[in-house]
């Protein structure tokens, strides 16, 4: 069994609770509990999940839109910095095996910028996971760069976490089965990571760093439609696609355990920008699939544990 630091690891706490609930409202009330439990523990019933699958440390984050959705922005702020308070205690309690993702009020820019310092800096968490837009607005508006430019000097990872889209894609209308984990999910978030591309964040932010569950979202395996259909199509950009896409985007394994997108992932990217997340409690049998795959040795230990040890720090 490899030894492993998981990113894509959830938890739910007073302030982002009625954000989630929301969410569950197809699921079954009996599943949702069970979620709810799971989400809730930080002790022996997580601990043992981790013990049991080679999980060194996780890296835990709100689970579903948070605050994101909300529309008043003084309570955005307020109960993103409460999330973030509950987690640094509950990190506090096992250091050895807790690191944390902070959760932003993106709602504004420069308030999400300073807490995202002060759960750097104070609070000593690794980056922030972000749950796509936020009420419609994507992270290439130019009101965003204040926030970029101090991601980049925090040497703070931002993960892009999916969400719904702004409104139902019509190509898909009519087959639900579609519209979120199956299709409609990748489409957004690899969407959405193209938009940050494409508007020059990584230009006028080389520093900053953009993390993206399931393997990139489809797009390691798009690189060279990017390249050579991009310049045609008015590409203004000083590098190409695929350059910002290898030199500022990591990857997770989160909901794809499968050797032909992870052997994709690593030739299209780079070995070092490949990382293991198991996305509990929603979905983790990318654990044993990972000591299992045949791929090189270093190339898993690399994937398992030493990339994120190096891109987060810890």
């Amino acid at each position: 069994m490899v030894k492993k630091i998981a990113l894509e690891e959830h938890f739910l706490d007073p302030a982002t609770e009625p954000y989630w609930r929301p969410t569950m409202v197809d699921v079954a009330p009996a599943k949702t509990a069970q979620l709810y439990a799971a989400l809730t523990n930080f002790g022996e019933q997580r601990l043992a999940m981790m013990d049991k699958t080679g999980i060194a440390r996780a890296v835990l984050a709100i689970a579903g839109p948070g605050v994101q959705v909300e529309r008043d922005t003084a309570t955005a702020i307020r109960n993103a910095r409460a999330s973030n308070d509950f987690l640094a205690k509950e990190v506090q309690k096992r250091p050895d095996r807790y690191s944390g993702f902070a959760h932003l009020a993106m709602q504004d820019a420069k308030a999400a910028a300073d807490e995202l310092e002060r759960c750097v800096r104070d609070l000593k968490f690794c980056g922030a996971m972000i749950d796509g837009h936020t009420n419609g607005k994507y992270l290439d508006d130019r009101s965003y760069d204040p926030f970029w430019e101090r991601a980049g000097d925090l040497n703070a990872p931002i993960y892009l976490h999916p969400a719904d889209p702004v409104e139902p894609l019509a190509a898909i209308a009519g087959y639900n089965v579609l519209a979120r984990p199956m299709w409609g999910w990748g489409v957004e978030t690899g969407s959405h990571a193209l938009r940050i591309i494409c508007g020059g964040v990584f230009h006028r932010y080389p520093k900053a760093k953009l993390v993206l569950g399931h393997l990139g979202e489809t797009l390691p395996f798009q690189l060279f439609r990017f390249d050579s259909r991009s310049a045609p199509y008015g590409w203004k950009l000083p590098k190409t696609p695929s350059q910002y896409l290898k030199e500022n985007i990591w990857v997770t394994t989160s909901g794809m355990y499968d050797l032909p997108p992870l052997r994709c992932s690593l030739d299209a990217l780079g070995r070092d920008h490949v990382m293991f997340s198991a996305d509990y409690p929603f979905d983790w049998p990318g654990c044993e699939f990972l000591d299992t795959v045949p791929i090189d040795e270093g190339e898993r230990a690399d994937v398992a544990y030493n990339n994120a040890a190096k891109l987060l720090g810890v």
